[in-house]
């Protein structure tokens, strides 16, 4: 039976245009620093999750000094259908849709649109004058919430669940702008890591500075240059049968969630939070530009002294990233990115200075620049990021495995 890698390398020997994915070439481990035993480890720890019942598919992909060392993808796209996981799979990132808003974003910082030290009021003028919370009642900031903040979830907004019945994504980004301007801080800004609608905010700013929509903006400036061709905040129609269901559990049993919706035509509310679909390929792309210094085959869309300004934490001392409960030991956060600032606190296995973030349906990356590393990882499952919602632990097995299966570690 032809599956789609099949059918795509006949149509490259036939002259037809393939997929940015079809035309990775996956190199041999030993060629940048791993072994292949280590590899294939990775891949068997990957496809016992499937086999398990764990996981309806994977797709994970390994790269080194700019070399794809591994791309694999295991599994059915539908737990309940037949249709084989593939390198091509469109999945939903969700908030891996962040780190794309925080290029957009420093792009026009680098345009000298914004400052880190401007005040947000200065961008968003409904914001000027926002109370804060606090057990005796409204008082004001004690200093103007800055970009910065809005930049590393410290803004002073809330954590999304406090917004819960808001509905913020009603109509567009103006409106939700609008629904904010009329509540008041939880926080005080600097004070406390809240993870809310502060890239949505982002969004908006990006909207506003531009003059683009946020997925035009995407497409010119980041997606186009890239090549990346299957992201963006709809699926074409043509491109369905590739987009992977969601799944759950039930009585411990991995089940589709519910009816499958995909999004079809461009979204009136584009969140610049969590709105993207896109392929392993696609967004290596994207992190393997960022590893480069913000450049890629060619297309430059950072400079590589704003890609080190991202993944610098901003945090004030004290505060620190509580995603899913206590705070994660060693971890900053940068613009819009998780930053391994003090691995010997944290006691994760990735380099210094790596950095990172996920998507709640489970999807996960990390860039190591330490060790000159970009891993990519695709699942899709409700709840993929909670810890004890029943998705098998993959941002703990993946890197453990990869980090085992590099024999060079000269970067």
């Amino acid at each position: 039976m032809l599956d789609r890698r099949n059918l795509l390398l006949g149509a490259a020997a036939a002259g037809f245009a393939a997929p940015a994915w079809a035309k990775v070439t996956v190199q041999p481990p030993a060629s940048a620093g791993f072994s292949a035993a280590g590899v294939a480890a990775l891949n068997r720890e990957m496809h016992a999750l499937v086999d398990q019942q764990k996981l309806a598919g994977v797709v994970t992909l390994l790269a080194r000094k700019g070399k794809v060392v591994n791309l694999d993808a295991y599994g059915r796209q539908d737990v309940s259908q037949a249709t084989p996981m593939a390198a091509d799979s469109i999945f939903r990132i969700a908030s891996m849709t962040k780190p794309i808003a925080g290029v957009a974003m420093m792009q026009l910082w680098e345009q000298g649109r914004w400052k880190l030290d401007d005040p947000v009021a200065r961008h968003i003028p409904q914001f000027a004058g926002l109370k804060v919370k606090t057990a005796a009642g409204l008082v004001d900031q004690a200093q103007p919430m800055t970009m910065a903040q809005l930049m590393s979830h410290t803004a002073g907004f809330g954590v999304s669940s406090v917004y819960a019945d808001r509905n913020l994504a009603e109509t567009d980004l103006q409106g939700m702008i609008d629904k904010l301007a009329a509540l008041p801080l939880e926080s005080q800004p600097g004070t406390d890591w809240a993870y809310g609608p502060v890239v949505n905010i982002q969004g908006y700013v990006v909207e506003k500075l531009s003059g683009l929509d946020l997925a035009t903006y995407f497409q010119r400036h980041i997606f186009d240059p890239l090549k990346m061709p299957d992201t963006q905040f709809w699926v074409d129609p043509s491109k369905t049968a590739r987009v992977v269901r969601v799944h759950t559990y039930a009585d411990g049993r991995l089940v589709p969630a519910g009816e499958p919706r995909i999004q079809t035509s461009k979204p009136r509310f584009l969140s610049g939070s969590g709105g993207l679909f896109s392929t392993a390929p696609d967004y290596y792309r994207f992190c393997q530009a960022l590893l480069n210094g913000g450049e890629l085959d060619g297309a430059r869309i950072l400079k590589p002294e704003t890609v080190k300004l991202m993944r610098k934490s901003v945090l004030r001392p004290g505060v620190g990233v509580d995603l899913y409960g206590p705070v994660q030991k060693g971890l900053g956060f940068g613009m819009d990115f998780a930053v391994h600032e003090r691995p010997a606190e944290s006691g994760l296995p990735h380099g210094q200075d790596s950095y990172w973030w996920g998507g709640a349906f489970g999807t996960w990356f990390w860039i190591d620049p330490t060790h000159d590393i970009v891993f990519v990882g695709m699942i899709q499952n409700l709840d993929g990021s909670i810890p004890g919602r029943g998705t098998p632990p993959v941002r703990e097995i993946s890197p453990n495995a990869v980090y085992a299966a590099l024999t060079d570690r000269k970067a």
